[in-house]
């Protein structure tokens, strides 16, 4: 398995990214596939945030994640900046693609010029394992989930994974 950023639109890894977004997110808030794909277009920066980066498994997309200043987290802008967009596809679940993907983050926000990280989920107990501190529930003022977990991960010089 081989972790990359994103650095270009114009390949079927860009694509799938945007599918797995469109259909997981996407449809939900009536946004547009080419919406998506706008956003994603504008989201795969080399030297500065948004990143976006890429699990790769025999040269196939596997799963995702990305480092972003902003997250859709409604009423808290003094928390920055994200991990946002944690996904594994289908396919590749129970593969060990998200530790492979949570392996990475540290380093990947280090080289962006992050010294933490935020993000919320529903999930409990899987950030953890990743050196995740929960920090408290949070009202997100979304009618399917209401009150999720905020997450801080805190990038130190050392940090390798």
């Amino acid at each position: 398995m081989k972790i990359i950023r994103l650095e270009s639109s114009n390949n079927f890894i860009f694509e799938k990214v945007v599918e797995w977004n469109y259909n997981w997110w996407g449809k939900k808030g009536e946004k547009s596939k080419d919406e998506i794909s706008y956003l994603f277009e504008h989201s795969i920066c080399k030297d500065r945030l948004p990143q976006t980066f890429v699990a790769l498994i025999n040269g196939e997309a596997a799963g995702m994640y990305q480092l972003s200043m902003t997250d859709d987290l409604f009423g808290r802008p003094d928390l920055y900046p994200w991990l946002i967009n944690v996904y594994v596809d289908e396919k590749f679940r129970g593969k060990q693609v998200c530790r492979a993907l949570m392996d990475t983050v540290s380093r990947n926000a280090k080289a962006a010029g992050c010294d933490e990280l935020y993000l919320y989920t529903k999930h409990i107990g899987l950030y953890e394992k990743f050196g995740w501190e929960f920090v408290e529930e949070i009202r997100t003022f979304n009618e399917e989930s209401p009150l999720e977990r905020l997450y801080k991960l805190k990038i130190n010089d050392d940090s390798m994974t």
